[in-house]
């Protein structure tokens, strides 16, 4: 396998520092960042990033999610391993990931939900962590990244 080209986030000036200034201030909202890495990890699946789920898998166990999660984490509604508030922060990352998939992806029900767990501050470091997620899946998707290649 080889990768398309130079990841463009790393190839263009300033655009790598900008989504790691993202990513800084996704981890200042004050959510624990076991479910921010599953947020990180589901959404990367949904879009077939290899690189991004490699990547993802490790800096979750690292951030001391269970190996249950991590193997389940793809049918976590079938699974007995995630709390309420994960379930929650997962649905709301899939819904935002599948936008084009329901003409009202992110309905009341699943953001109600997610707002009954998480304060307004939570819930924009949750949607900014989706939304970064799914810019890095785009990329790396789009260069055919190759999982592992980045450390």
């Amino acid at each position: 396998m080889q990768s398309r080209m130079q990841n463009p986030a790393a190839l263009l000036p300033g655009s790598m520092e900008s989504i790691q200034g993202l990513f800084k201030a996704v981890h200042s909202g004050g959510v624990d960042p076991q479910i921010l890495e599953l947020v990180h990890l589901r959404a990367s699946q949904i879009n077939g990033c290899s690189a991004c789920v490699d990547g993802g898998t490790k800096t979750a166990r690292k951030s001391g999610v269970s190996d249950e999660k991590l193997a389940t984490v793809v049918a976590w509604r079938e699974t007995p391993y995630f709390s309420d508030e994960e379930r929650a922060a997962l649905a709301l990352a899939e819904a935002a990931t599948r936008l084009a998939d329901h003409p009202d992806a992110v309905n009341d029900a699943v953001w109600d939900e997610a707002a009954s767990y998480f304060d307004e501050k939570q819930l924009a470091s949750i949607i900014l962590m989706i939304g970064v997620t799914n810019l890095f899946n785009r990329l790396n998707a789009t260069t055919r990244q190759i999982a592992g290649a980045w450390g």
